[in-house]
């Protein structure tokens, strides 16, 4: 039997590559897709749910049944939201979701597409790097079956898309000069999410995985 799947962010870059890896994948028999709008997408193994808020997640908790792979790619651009409200999607969502899930079952592996520079410590002054790091801690503490936080450098969208502010319209621009400093410094779409659905359907050693380790993945 296949292996039922918790997604979030399926409208997003690389939540969208990681649910056609899973709607094409013989070892996935169903996924459940939390969403705030319709993907668009239809498939006979996938099962769309329509969030309005991702804090109150009790009344979809039989969506949640028999989870045993999640991957969460729900998220926000910097600069897109003010402080408290990137803090709640970065942390709170999550977070939330995660206590609901450990309580029905702790034998999943848990897939979070953090960033690189993701603080632990969370002592940065840099809005990011703090809300990365506190939800990998609170994740990583959970006791879940296996957690891992995926921290890309610059993500290289291989199919074109609206860019979302200037800076990441000039790193497009730029990539044949990010690719030249190394494995640390970028990876492809296409390669993000394959290394993605691949530690969640065979898990990893490691629980953090820096860009030069995704690439690794593959």
């Amino acid at each position: 039997m296949g292996k039922k799947v918790l997604m979030t962010g399926a409208t997003g870059m690389i939540g969208g590559l990681v649910l056609q890896h899973c709607l094409q994948s013989c070892e996935v028999e169903k996924v459940v897709s939390l969403l705030r709008r319709s993907s668009g997408t239809v498939h006979d193994k996938l099962e769309e749910v329509i969030v309005s808020d991702f804090l109150q997640l009790d009344d979809y908790a039989s969506y949640l049944d028999d989870i045993e792979i999640v991957y969460y790619c729900q998220g926000v651009y910097t600069g897109a939201v003010d402080r408290k409200v990137f803090r709640k999607i970065t942390v709170d969502y999550p977070e939330a979701l995660a206590k609901l899930l450990i309580s029905k079952n702790p034998e999943i592996r848990f897939c979070l597409l953090s960033g690189a520079g993701a603080d632990r410590t969370e002592k940065s002054r840099m809005m990011f790097a703090e809300d990365k790091g506190a939800i990998e801690n609170r994740l990583s503490q959970m006791g879940f079956r296996s957690f891992h936080a995926f921290r890309p450098g610059y993500i290289y969208p291989v199919s074109p898309r609206h860019e979302p502010n200037f800076s990441y319209r000039l790193w497009r621009w730029i990539y044949p000069l990010i690719k030249l400093m190394g494995n640390n410094a970028s990876v492809k779409s296409t390669e993000l999410a394959l290394a993605m659905f691949q530690v969640g359907l065979n898990g990893s050693n490691q629980e953090v995985l820096e860009n030069k380790d995704i690439i690794r993945v593959l």
